[in-house]
């Protein structure tokens, strides 16, 4: 893969992160069968490239590498529970602006539980992030539904930087693919028991919604980031998928009609900027596993 070919598959993984919410949206389930769903075609498009490729999902794989791989999938589960209720709750833009906070968690649990050092910069995007928060909240209430699914959406991003924490130590020896094969089928196994009869309900139309997220939501996207990281920078290729609430908000608009308020743009554009810095000054790689 040359480069301009890598920087193609990066900026098509982005829009496929953005889409994650538009299906969220489309599928009429509640938010764990969707996860249910989703994990469920992934693992089958995830080991099917791995076969593919004459690989095996076994190998390497040791007791201590399968409970990693367990926390850091009960994570992913979670996250992407959470992401869905504030999708259903509030709409595609509140919920991935309100999950775009993941950057600034992070921050707060290197510092906090790991121990790490942060310096000034850092703590300053923290503080950009958090005032585009405070501009996006529609209103400080919790009798405000969207404020609600705000609050889910950041439940989610702080889900997601929990689980990228973890994911960097499970991916330190393991090949990307076979890494969220195994996170995918542990979501599955978590979420499934508690998708039924419902997930049995879905009509056709419902299903093919579910297998596209999957499918080219997850695994797809999944492939053509590891891929464009053969070639580019961690910090270039952070600062595309940084554009992923744009394209979310953008399809919202264009499908749905869901317009967010000046004020919400403002503070999405603070949020997108201070993730953008943060990509700049980032010398650390990106996680190996899909954002949304």
């Amino acid at each position: 893969m040359n480069r301009q070919r890598a920087l193609s598959a990066i900026h098509v993984s982005a829009v496929l992160f953005g889409l994650t919410g538009i299906f969220g949206e489309l599928i009429q389930a509640d938010a764990m069968i969707i996860t249910a769903g989703r994990a469920s075609f992934a693992v089958i498009a995830l080991y099917a490239f791995i076969r593919y490729r004459g690989a095996s999902v076994m190998q390497g794989i040791t007791a201590r590498n399968l409970s990693v791989l367990f926390i850091a999938g009960t994570m992913l589960a979670i996250h992407w529970v959470t992401f869905f209720i504030s999708v259903k709750i509030s709409g595609v833009a509140v919920a991935t602006l309100g999950f775009a906070s993941f950057p600034a968690f992070i921050t707060l649990c290197e510092y906090f539980l790991l121990k790490e050092k942060v310096s000034k910069a850092e703590w300053l995007i923290l503080s950009l992030v958090t005032l585009g928060l405070v501009l996006v909240t529609p209103s400080f209430s919790f009798n405000d539904q969207a404020t609600i699914g705000l609050a889910w959406g950041i439940g989610s991003g702080l889900a997601f930087a929990i689980f990228t924490l973890i994911n960097r130590r499970a991916a330190a020896h393991m090949p990307a693919q076979q890494v969220a094969c195994w996170e995918n089928l542990f979501v599955a196994i978590l979420t499934l028991p508690f998708s039924f009869p419902g997930i049995i309900q879905l009509d056709a139309l419902n299903w093919l919604w579910m297998a596209l997220l999957g499918v080219f939501c997850t695994a797809l996207s999944h492939y053509l980031l590891v891929s464009s990281l053969t070639v580019l920078k961690a910090r270039s290729a952070g600062i595309v998928i940084a554009l992923e609430p744009v394209y979310a908000i953008i399809f919202a608009a264009i499908l749905f009609a869901q317009y967010p308020s000046i004020r919400a743009l403002v503070g999405g554009a603070l949020m997108i900027s201070a993730i953008v810095w943060s990509g700049l000054r980032r010398t650390d790689p990106l996680p190996l596993t899909p954002s949304q």
